[in-house]
Parts: structure tokens; C-alpha cells; sequence
């Protein structure tokens, strides 16, 4: 069905051309053809990429919420050009914080700790982790992470998958 698209646009291109002869020159109309032989088309470029632009991100920019619990800095959300959804975001816990109990969700999720001492429980087992140290947790596995350092712990989270930019 596709190779008959192509063939139809083709036909229609040949049509347009010898219409308006005068108006292009003939390398623009081999770039013209090329273009929809390669499945480009006018129709693909007018359709809408609802994906997440190229950034960067100041630091001091960033949304800040604050709960008793933790601090959280909202970083990106959004989906990527290959259709997984993305969240991320920077928490701040205090000492003996949590940002809420352990549960579970469809997307996984990556802890990347900057500092302080955490544990990560993942399916009711602990996991110790200092600065520089990574989480990981996969779809619908329980996990919670809680600061059991004696300063303030500060960690990322990447989250991806179904639901995690909502």
C-alpha cells in the first residue's frame, strides 16, 4: 500500500509540474521527487511532534515544592521523540525524611543519589546507598526510599514508561 502512496504522489507531482513548468527549476523538482520517494511527503511534515524539545535547564529556574517531608525540584516532563514517557526531578530529604511509603506504579524508575546516605526498599528488602550510588526499580515492584544519614540527602529520579510524566 505504501509503494502504491508513493507511486500516487508521484503521478500527482508530474501533474503539479507540468501545471506550473516555469515556477521550478529542475533540481528543486529531483529534491521534490526525492523527497517523497523517501516517505516524506507534505503530509508527514505537517504533522505534529508532540515530544520534548532539545533544552538545558537552570538550576535556579527549576519549580521548587516543599512538603514536611522532602523538597522536590521538578527537572523535565514530558514524552521523548521514541514515545516513552520521562520524569525527572531532584528531592531533598531531611534527616529520617520520606517522600511518601513505599508503593508502586506501571513505570520504572532510577534513583541517582548526589548526597547523604539513603535506603531504598524494594520489595521489602533495604538497600544502602551513599553518594554516587544508583537505584533502580522496574515496573510495578514496591519500592520506597527513606534518608537514614545524619545530613540532609539529595538524589535525582528518572523515571520512564506509562504514566510517569502524569
Amino acid at each position: 500500500m505504501a509503494a502504491t502512496t508513493g507511486k500516487i504522489r508521484l503521478v500527482i507531482l508530474h501533474i503539479r509540474v507540468a501545471e506550473v513548468r516555469m515556477a521550478f527549476t529542475r533540481r528543486e523538482v529531483c529534491s521534490l521527487i526525492r523527497a517523497l520517494v523517501a516517505g516524506t511527503g507534505i503530509p508527514s511534515l505537517m504533522a505534529q511532534d508532540d515530544s520534548l524539545p532539545s533544552a538545558t535547564f537552570a538550576f535556579e529556574e527549576m519549580h521548587v515544592q516543599k512538603s514536611d517531608h522532602a523538597q522536590i525540584r521538578s527537572i523535565l516532563r514530558g514524552k521523548l521523540a521514541t514515545g516513552e514517557h520521562i520524569e525527572t526531578h531532584e528531592t531533598t530529604l531531611p534527616v529520617n525524611g520520606y517522600p511518601h511509603p513505599p508503593h508502586h506504579h506501571v513505570h520504572s524508575e532510577m534513583w541517582l543519589i548526589r548526597e547523604g546516605t539513603v535506603e531504598i526498599t524494594i520489595n521489602g528488602v533495604g538497600h544502602r546507598l551513599n553518594a554516587g550510588g544508583v537505584g533502580f526499580v522496574r515496573s510495578n515492584e514496591e519500592h520506597g526510599i527513606k534518608n537514614v544519614g545524619t545530613v540532609p540527602a539529595v538524589y535525582y529520579v528518572v523515571a520512564i514508561g506509562p504514566g510517569a510524566d502524569s
